[in-house]
């Protein structure tokens, strides 16, 4: 009898253990995905972005427009009577090399030819599990990559994927699980940021659109599309007793002025 009791006792602290180590960890497992959109490239003056080619780009290359174009798949032909777009961006170079375009998030300063960009890292809600989004491609045997940067600074490089294709096609990218987004101090959520996309050119494959010699530049340049830049992200986060002190808005408050100290 004896020995049955204590088994009985030893199995329940066994329990408890569990339960408590299934509590302490509870946030670093997925609880409430969500598909959210980062950006719609609808909108070109509050969503500027803007390029830089490598060294062998043609003069006045790359170039970035905005489109009224949208994947059916998405939209419909119509696309429900919306001002929808894409963000365009043509490519030229002089010469076959592993030529790159980099696709970057900013702000706009000034107009026409005297305008300026400085880049702005895009934030990427939640624990991201997938980055995703359309790009359209005119079967150039190119490819993309994504550089997404963590808390800690480090930048990270995510292969999306060929651009060998014809018109529109969705692309996914899982987020490594080796990538941190949280830590064990308060907050623990960190988030990521998009830094950029990168378009690079194969050495084996034609850097301008087979064309006749006399034909317009802009019948020469290569084109890619994007849109519904989104993430699929776990938003979910525990709450604890206290947990408003980690509000950046609390400690503003509390910390952030000289009458904190008195």
């Amino acid at each position: 009898m004896k020995q049955r009791v204590v088994k009985a006792i030893c199995l329940s602290f066994v329990i408890v253990f569990m339960l408590a180590a299934t509590g302490a960890f509870a946030d670093d497992e997925t609880v409430n995905l969500e598909s959210l959109v980062i950006q719609t490239f609808d909108e070109p003056d509050s969503q500027p972005w803007f390029l830089i080619g490598s060294k062998f780009a043609s003069e006045g290359y790359p170039k970035l427009a905005y489109a009224k174009s949208w994947p059916v798949a998405l939209f419909g032909t119509t696309g429900g009577d919306k001002d929808l777009r894409s963000l365009g961006v043509a490519m030229l170079f002089d010469r076959k090399e592993y030529n790159w375009v980099d696709v970057i998030p900013g702000t706009k300063s000034g107009s026409g030819a005297e305008a300026t960009y400085a880049p702005v890292e895009l934030p990427l809600p939640g624990r991201v599990k997938m980055l995703d989004m359309w790009i359209w491609s005119g079967n150039f045997d190119y490819y993309i990559e994504a550089y997404i940067r963590d808390y800690t600074g480090i930048v990270h490089v995510l292969p999306m994927g060929d651009l060998g294709h014809v018109g529109w096609k969705n692309f996914r990218v899982n987020i490594p699980s080796n990538v941190p987004q949280s830590k064990k101090y308060l907050p623990k959520r960190e988030n990521l940021t998009l830094v950029k996309f990168r378009i690079w050119t194969r050495p084996t494959e034609v850097v301008a659109s087979p064309t006749k010699a006399d034909a317009p530049i802009e019948q020469k340049a290569v084109y890619f599309y994007f849109d519904q830049l989104k993430v699929l992200t776990d938003t979910f986060e525990s709450l604890f007793d206290g947990d408003s002190l980690m509000d950046p808005k609390v400690i503003e408050e509390t910390w952030g002025s000289s009458e904190s100290s008195k």
